[in-house]
């Protein structure tokens, strides 16, 4: 796919980690509280303010807010006004004519072939959401940059009201169903609930009326190759998809390039695409969005954010996750049976996480048996009198036995570095659970202290099962308002879940960044912003040493270690 460049965010002072009180810790190890903590204090952390954008491609840095401007506020709330602006079909066709929703709860079945003239009823329908209804994006007025977890446009804290769009049916809708040919892709990698994602868009689609409804298969590699050819979908094709884990369509990382997949869109004659996958999936959809519209097609490319890791920005949550903690928890069950029926026993559990450790996070939250959690964004050290290996062998002395959950992309600074690629443009990482393995059983050996160590990776496990109840759920509304978007004229968005309520992103702006400020942090330095660089290593002054899980709010969650 076409390279997509960052975008820079809007300027926000965030919270230095200052005091204990400031923070909820969560230990790991004894369970008794640590005296004489010395969290690291972080400096503030000011971002350049963002020029409005609708094209990611071109992402330039803008000067900082001039905080001395007694308007600076009302231009702030213009500028996010219009960076989070969603486009429209009217964009390109201000004499798109609208036609009254085919969607309509009052009724389900059309008196007439003519889709378009809607559902007659003597009764008006009030279902429908006015397209100027918003969602305050940030909930939380914080009074000070110094509270717990704050995140402040300036050094005063000022409340600005930052709204996003509301997702749902319109009232009018600027395709006709009979007119439609709607195709849905799924990139990436596997994630549970992505059939249920499918299977929601279809009937939803079928309710519109719409009749020509294909799925690509593959992801965008189903777009060139042509041993693959599209499959038809209905509601009796996916009545029980959700049943099972997977894709019902496959899934593929790469594909052709952005012109490529117009072309053939244009050939198949497809107005409407949903795609379902991660960031580098939706920088696609977005830039097929863009080609479309620079080639003036009246087509609607809606994204459905897809990440079992949980890192999409702005979202609560993204579909997946849930499903995966849950089934996380065997794994975690077995490696703590291994370690207590051993003796000396040592269990260790590999879980996704590539630049976050959301699953490995809430894994060990939800399961009360981890004795050590280690997640890309804290540092560790393995070795060394306050390194994991020291404490594990206290943890040995004092309790018997001990778990240890490591995320993916945890301490990669400890492996060699390959400089190698996947088709998605993913960085491949070293397998840091089977250094940590390796580097467990030598430690013991070489201090002569028998330790017996169990392995478990359970990484392609957790993500092909079947959604939950909460994750389908939130896949069949995500769903849903996918094809609402579509339907009401909006193309180059995505559909997320905003402080629990559905919501339109334009795709640059959940896309400009990780859902973590660290690992990128030379990428946004680089794009003009000031970043925040922590002190590599954790010191312990007391005793027993305790390893500490913090729980990732946002973004701008302040990081520390524990002394």
């Amino acid at each position: 796919m076409d390279a997509l460049l960052p975008v820079i965010k809007p300027g926000i002072v965030h919270s230095p980690a200052s005091t204990l009180r400031d923070h909820t810790f969560l230990f790991f190890g004894s369970g008794r509280p640590v005296k004489n903590w010395n969290p690291i204090r972080i400096p503030k952390l000011m971002k350049v303010k963002a020029e409005a954008h609708k094209q990611v491609s071109t992402a330039s840095s803008a000067p900082s807010i001039d905080f001395s401007d007694p308007d600076w506020k009302s231009k702030y709330e213009q500028d996010f006004e219009a960076r989070f602006n969603i486009p429209h079909i009217t964009d390109v066709f201000p004499d798109a004519v609208p036609y009254p929703s085919t969607f309509c709860l009052k009724m389900r079945t059309p008196v007439s072939q003519d889709f378009a003239e809607g559902y007659p009823s003597d009764e008006k329908w009030h279902g429908y959401i006015s397209k100027n209804d918003r969602v305050l994006l940030k909930v939380i007025r914080y009074s000070s940059p110094t509270s717990a977890g704050a995140e402040c446009i300036d050094p005063d804290c000022t409340w600005v009201e930052q709204w996003v769009h509301r997702a749902g049916p319109r009232e009018k809708i600027y395709f006709k169903p009979e007119e439609v040919k709607a195709a849905i892709v799924t990139c990436g990698g596997l994630c549970p609930g992505l059939n249920d994602v499918i299977r929601q868009i279809v009937i939803t689609l079928e309710i519109y009326g719409v009749k020509k409804i294909v799925g690509i298969p593959f992801g965008y590699r189903g777009f060139s190759d042509e041993s693959l050819a599209e499959m038809p979908l209905s509601r009796k094709v996916v009545q029980n998809i959700h049943l099972s884990g997977g894709s019902l369509l496959g899934v593929s990382r790469g594909g052709p390039s952005v012109s490529e997949i117009v072309d053939s869109m244009e050939e198949r004659g497809i107005n409407m695409l949903f795609v379902l996958g991660g960031n580098g999936t939706h920088a696609g959809a977005n830039a097929i969005h863009e080609e479309c519209h620079k080639r003036r097609l009246k087509v609607a490319v809606v994204g459905v954010p897809k990440t079992i890791d949980n890192d999409i920005l702005l979202m609560d949550k993204t579909f997946g996750f849930d499903t995966a903690v849950e089934e996380a928890q065997r794994a975690i069950n077995s490696a703590y049976i291994e370690a207590h029926s051993a003796y000396h026993g040592i269990g260790i559990v590999k879980l996704m996480g590539r630049s976050s450790g959301y699953i490995a996070m809430q894994a060990s939250l939800a399961s009360g048996q981890i004795d050590i959690c280690l997640i890309p964004e804290v540092p560790f050290n393995l070795h060394g009198p306050h390194g994991v290996l020291s404490h594990l062998k206290y943890l040995l002395e004092t309790k018997g036995s001990a778990v240890v959950c490591v995320a993916e992309g945890a301490g990669q600074d400890f492996l060699e570095k390959i400089n190698a690629t996947d088709a998605s443009g993913n960085i491949i990482l070293g397998d840091i659970g089977v250094h940590v393995q390796q580097e467990t059983k030598k430690y013991f050996k070489g201090v002569g202290f028998p330790a017996d160590v169990k392995y478990i990776d359970p990484t392609y496990m957790i993500r092909a099962c079947r959604a939950n109840a909460s994750d389908g759920i939130l896949c069949t509304v995500l769903g849903q308002n996918a094809v609402h978007g579509a339907f009401a004229g909006y193309s180059g968005i995505t559909v997320g879940i905003c402080n629990t309520h559905y919501v339109y992103f334009p795709i640059p702006e959940v896309i400009a960044l990780p859902k973590i400020r660290e690992k990128d942090c030379q990428l946004q330095k680089d794009s003009g912003s000031l970043c925040k660089f922590r002190e590599k290593d954790c010191h312990y002054s007391s005793s027993p040493p305790i390893f500490e899980v913090y729980s990732i709010h946002s973004a701008s969650s302040a990081l520390t270690c524990e002394q």
